[in-house]
């Protein structure tokens, strides 16, 4: 009998963060250091705000004479897409296909609030395939 694979057996663990205040190049940085496509945006609680893509910062690099005094609230995707933990690794594709996104948050709900946990991409699970 084959188990059912849920969100948090794939997901990438912990998340790379930044706060709205962090200027674009200091962003761009963190994300080209890590070797990462997204990084999440928290409040000082660590409570989900946004999030920023590569393809975010690409598209700001068109725009060589601001990009460079602009911070992550100007940026950041304000409606993310999440799940939980326990979402069925299926409801999370179909999610993520649906919408045409690359990546979903994985958070705890804490009484409406958002925590950060983790991140699944689509990377995530084409790399799990061929293992």
């Amino acid at each position: 009998m084959n188990k059912l694979t849920l969100v948090r057996d794939l997901m990438t663990s912990p998340v790379a963060t930044c706060k709205r205040d962090t200027p674009i190049p200091q962003v761009a940085r963190q994300m080209r250091d890590l070797d990462i496509s997204a990084l999440i945006v928290v409040d000082d609680a660590g409570w989900l705000e946004g999030l920023i893509s590569r393809t975010d910062l690409a598209t700001l690099r068109a725009h060589e004479e601001y990009w460079h005094s602009l911070r992550a609230e100007h940026v950041m995707i304000q409606n993310v897409v999440w799940v939980t933990p326990t979402t069925p690794l299926s409801e999370a594709i179909e999610l993520m296909l649906t919408r045409k996104i690359h990546r979903v948050v994985v958070v705890e709900n804490l009484q409406g609030h958002l925590k950060p946990i983790g991140i699944l991409s689509l990377t995530d699970v084409v790399r799990d395939m061929a293992e």
